[in-house]
């Protein structure tokens, strides 16, 4: 055994740390000695093992986005760009201010406000002593913020993304992680006039993106507190039956019913005194003033202050215009628990183009409601700061536009580019280089092909696929001429024009 000495005596050392290493280590010393001739084979093969196993990593690797969520195109970022901006201009016309939190919050943040739907929330590691999730939604990260900073006014919008450990339907615009756009007025104010902005807010984005009819419904929690508190309905029960009330819109009553009294634990006859309720009522003014005739309705404070205010707000919401898409239903719910007053939620009736056989059923795309506790709960002093806000649902809106924009065959332009610097003329980089950034240091939108020697016709032809409208075209005569020859790529009209009014009128034509 004298072989094994060098190894003993630390001919092979191996440094603190990389212990694993020790077996090819005590290899090359088994190896080394000349009895041993087999192991040195074995050895030279252990390497090449490795990297195979490498190799073969990287041929199985799957290439993949997470369940839930995608890639977007340039062509499909170009859709979104345009909804992101009339939202954006909505919320900026009506004085909103924009604000921005952290993806992910502490974990006690999140938990215990959205009732059911706190499961799917995403935990993540713990990787500096606190416990973290990612945010659910908008709304609880406001009213943290709101609370940490004491603000008890603002007027505010926030697009960012969340994040839910839901079970994804790509196709009807349900992901795991997608963006919210959120409108949000915080502050103690005249009944109902907060909320009918709200509303209105809704409605000018859903008629300027012109994705169709829609139907605002609207409700309110302390009017279905009270139907439940009049079928008997204990308030222990409250969040959870209004849970499986706001599954109405997917589910039939009779599997609705089987959730109340085989999970909730409802007796028949409470749930289907709710049923009377809900199954029935929906309408505007005249079903408000019906509901605050109903003999037992009438009698609980809850149910006639949210009838009283339904009412107010209607009033408002005529005189903005579009009481004629408002709903009062009261099969509305909303799963979340923070709701307390005036809920609604946006659907559309039918798809853009009357060329399809089938509408498009996306449900909701848009919701919201008013939660004037959240805040406290955030205060050390239980301070409450009243709230309501909207929140547009992007993805399903994306989802109908990129359908459409599919079934037309519309062009996208992916760019803005708005014109192209080319020449005629081999050798002539230098003088593209030096008018291409005269444009640029004017604030024009100019590219050119990054070729020494392109020929015209394939920068002309550049033009026309991507829809770069116009082409400055500069060559040995012009340059002499002190001219740039400009470009209508389409109707092909071409006007010699001086080069220090080059990006005026470049300007000019695309203004008109």
């Amino acid at each position: 055994m004298n072989w094994l000495r060098p190894l003993v005596a630390g001919g092979c050392r191996v440094p603190f740390g990389a212990q694993h290493r020790a077996p090819f280590c005590a290899l090359r010393a088994f190896a080394a000695h000349p009895q041993n001739q087999v192991a040195e084979g074995v050895v030279k093969l252990q390497q090449p093992k490795a990297q195979l196993g490498t190799d073969k990593g990287k041929k199985n690797f799957i290439l993949k986005t997470p369940k839930g969520t995608r890639d977007y195109s340039p062509k499909q970022m170009a859709i979104r760009e345009k909804v992101f901006n009339t939202i954006i201009s909505c919320f900026k016309r009506h004085g909103a201010e924009v604000i921005d939190t952290p993806v992910f919050e502490l974990k006690e943040t999140l938990m215990g406000k959205y009732g059911e739907d706190s499961k799917l929330i995403y935990d993540l590691k713990d990787q500096g002593g606190e416990l973290l999730s990612l945010r659910y939604d908008l709304t609880v990260p406001f009213a943290r913020y709101l609370a940490m900073n004491k603000i008890t006014n603002i007027k505010r919008y926030h697009i960012a993304k969340v994040y839910r450990r839901d079970n994804p339907a790509m196709t009807r615009g349900r992901y795991r992680e997608f963006y919210q756009c959120d409108f949000d007025i915080a502050g103690h104010f005249d009944p109902m006039i907060p909320d009918a902005e709200c509303l209105k807010i809704m409605h000018e984005i859903l008629s300027m993106l012109q994705l169709g009819d829609f139907l605002i419904k609207v409700n309110d929690r302390r009017i279905l507190n009270g139907v439940f508190a009049v079928c008997g309905i204990p308030d222990s029960l409250f969040h959870s039956t209004c849970s499986t009330v706001d599954k109405l819109n997917k589910a039939t009553w009779e599997d609705v019913k089987n959730e109340m009294v085989g999970e909730r634990g409802l007796s028949p006859e409470a749930a289907d005194r709710i049923g009377e309720y809900i199954r029935v009522h929906a309408g505007g003014l005249g079903l408000i003033e019906q509901l605050l005739q109903d003999p037992k309705l009438s009698q609980n404070k809850l149910a006639r202050d949210g009838l009283g205010d339904m009412k107010l707000l209607f009033e408002y919401l005529t005189l903005f215009g579009i009481a004629d898409k408002i709903s009062f239903d009261l099969s509305l719910a909303r799963g979340l628990d923070y709701y307390t007053g005036v809920i609604y939620e946006a659907v559309l009736l039918q798809p853009q183009n009357a060329h399809r056989e089938e509408p498009v059923n996306m449900g909701s795309v848009a919701g919201g409601g008013r939660y004037d506790e959240l805040v406290g709960m955030f205060d050390p002093k239980g301070r409450k700061v009243p709230c309501v806000g909207v929140s547009i649902g992007i993805e399903r809106i994306f989802s109908i536009m990129e359908q459409e924009v599919e079934a037309s065959k519309e062009k996208i332009r992916t760019t803005e580019t708005q014109v192209l610097v080319a020449t005629p003329q081999k050798n002539f980089l230098d003088v593209r280089l030096k008018l291409i950034s005269e444009l640029w240091d004017f604030g024009i939108k100019a590219e050119m092909l990054y070729k020494k020697n392109a020929k015209l016709l394939n920068q002309l032809q550049y033009c026309e696929d991507t829809g770069i409208p116009l082409a400055a075209i500069i060559g040995e005569q012009e340059l002499k001429d002190g001219v740039v020859k400009l470009r209508v790529v389409a109707s092909r009209e071409e006007v010699d024009i001086p080069r220090e009014k080059l990006a005026e009128e470049i300007r000019r034509r695309l203004e008109s």
